[in-house]
């Protein structure tokens, strides 16, 4: 059998992230990705912002697309709420990488983030919104808080951002597959089975 490790670049408020990813046991690691490094904190109106930054008829047109895909792999987007700076979200999914069973339970945490942001309209620049997703995920929160609180983690994710964006990585998601075969963007699931044959092919 062939043993499969993806790492997956990616950011909290990437809707494309979050409907394609592999949904299968692999061993999974996240890096962070910041899409707009100048984003506030606190966060500020995610519809205005899409429609500032894309006009009121392309904006409407990414709600659809995002809104359909979404549907057809059960998830309910919204487009209300706030966005915002995702560092200390990706300070949240290192954290959660270093505790014990760090893979899955990274996993839970980038689930549960995108359920707060996509799904249920919450403000991921808030502590608190944090710290009751890392909690649903399995983290105990008073160590979550205080990690938050400080600074801890920030300079890693800050360097992992650079060192992605050093290798050419200029949209997420992205998809490095055994350390060697690669992925870029929103891909249909048949072509991560493509990629899979390929690696055990070469296994």
């Amino acid at each position: 059998m062939s043993n499969f490790t993806v790492e997956i670049v990616s950011d909290t408020v990437c809707p494309w992230c979050y409907t394609r990813y592999p949904d299968a046991s692999f061993s999974v690691s996240w890096k962070p990705y910041y899409l707009n490094p100048s984003a506030p904190t606190p966060g500020i109106d995610k519809a205005e912002f899409y429609r500032t930054k894309f006009g009121d008829d392309r904006a409407a047109m990414i709600f659809g697309r995002v809104g359909a895909v979404g549907k057809d792999v059960g998830i309910g987007f919204k487009f209300g709420g706030k966005t915002g700076s995702t560092r200390d979200s990706h300070r949240l999914i290192h954290l959660a990488g270093q505790e014990e069973g760090g893979e899955t339970l990274q996993t839970r945490v980038v689930e549960e983030l995108f359920k707060s942001y996509f799904e249920n309209e919450e403000d991921i620049t808030d502590l608190g919104v944090l710290v009751a997703a890392a909690v649903r995920a399995g983290l105990e929160g008073g160590r979550v808080r205080g990690w938050l609180e400080s600074n801890l983690g920030g300079e890693v994710v800050d360097r992992e951002v650079g060192e992605a964006q050093m290798i050419g990585i200029r949209a997420v998601p992205n998809f490095t597959i055994n350390d060697k075969w690669h992925l870029s963007g929103a891909q249909d699931h048949m072509e991560f089975v493509r990629v899979f044959e390929q690696v055990a092919g070469n296994a």
